[in-house]
């Protein structure tokens, strides 16, 4: 009788949506890329072009981010039954976000160190062959662009996200699917500003442009790695604290006028989804269940625990 009791309280702790159709959407993204990437490596090394080179490399730098982004959705759905994992795998995710922001940020780190070098050692530009290279991985960019995000505004809310929408937008933001977009983003970005640049140069003569450009672009991947660092950082050092939700459960535990909370602790668990602790003092005989109860309408709470210091019994006690 006490194992079935036992059977009866436990739950899982499958708390993240499953990202099947992300997945795949992201493998796709890291095949065009990866056979972009070969396909310009062969075929400048076969032309003897650098500025296919050059962008074949630099593909590959985002495949590799996109690989990262990948792998962390196959083993979060792998291991997501896995006990070991005590809240759920949502955060490899999270660590593959982190990972691929620290490479967009080497990127950036990259592109910076050859455009100076360009301004300070300039060479000759084979601007059809250039212009060329551009608009192929412009091309290629807004493809995945496009695949990576498609329905990406509706995916993965649940029923009750009308009564979330006082929460923060990081609530519904899949940051490893938002890494892997930065990546193409910041190829897109390259792509258009070397454009600009090249056709700037080639019939107006601004030389400096083509490495100015650059530096720009480089500033702004990084600043995006940084957004993206600290949002995933965040989160992987439970630093994050969502103030909305805190207000209502301290609102929803206090509303009998004599529970107080003593201490809370809120940590996420998934992409909308929060656990947390919550001690409390209180004169009355009320039971954790009820307590529960009044914090079943916060559909974002996912695992509850209470812990209740009665004072009657305290005073009685001592």
């Amino acid at each position: 009788m006490h194992n079935e009791h036992i059977e009866l309280w436990q739950h899982h702790h499958v708390f993240n949506v499953d990202k099947k159709a992300i997945e795949k959407r992201t493998l796709i993204v890291v095949i065009i890329t990866f056979v972009t990437m070969i396909a310009e490596i062969l075929f400048g090394w076969i032309s003897n072009s650098m500025a296919l080179l050059a962008d074949g490399w630099h593909m590959g730098t985002h495949a590799f981010a996109l690989g990262i982004s990948l792998m962390a959705y196959m083993a979060a759905r792998k291991y997501r039954k896995d006990e070991t994992f005590t809240f759920g795998t949502w955060k490899i995710e999270i660590l593959g976000a982190y990972t691929s922001a620290v490479v967009l940020g080497i990127v950036g780190v990259m592109m910076i160190y050859s455009s100076v070098e360009r301004m300070m050692n300039p060479l000759n530009i084979y601007y059809n062959q250039a212009l060329f290279v551009a608009i192929f991985g412009l091309s290629v960019n807004l493809v995945c662009a496009i695949i990576l995000n498609r329905d990406g505004h509706d995916h993965e809310h649940d029923h009750h996200e009308e009564h979330e929408h006082s929460y923060s937008r990081h609530d519904h933001e899949d940051l490893n699917l938002k890494s892997a977009s930065m990546h193409v983003v910041a190829d897109v970005l390259t792509s258009v500003l070397a454009i600009g640049a090249l056709l700037g140069a080639k019939y107006f003569n601004f030389k400096m442009l083509d490495p100015l450009m650059g530096v720009v672009g480089a500033l702004l991947i990084i600043r995006w790695s940084f957004s993206l660092l600290k949002d995933t950082g965040g989160i992987l050092l439970e630093r994050e604290k969502n103030h909305s939700i805190v207000n209502e459960i301290k609102s929803e535990i206090e509303s009998d006028g004599d529970s107080k909370i003593s201490d809370l602790h809120i940590w996420k668990v998934a992409q909308n989804k929060y656990a947390c602790i919550v001690s409390l003092v209180t004169a009355r005989d009320y039971s954790a269940a009820e307590y529960k109860a009044r914090l079943a309408k916060l559909h974002v709470l996912a695992h509850v625990t209470i812990e209740i210091y009665n004072c009657k019994k305290i005073s009685t006690a001592s």
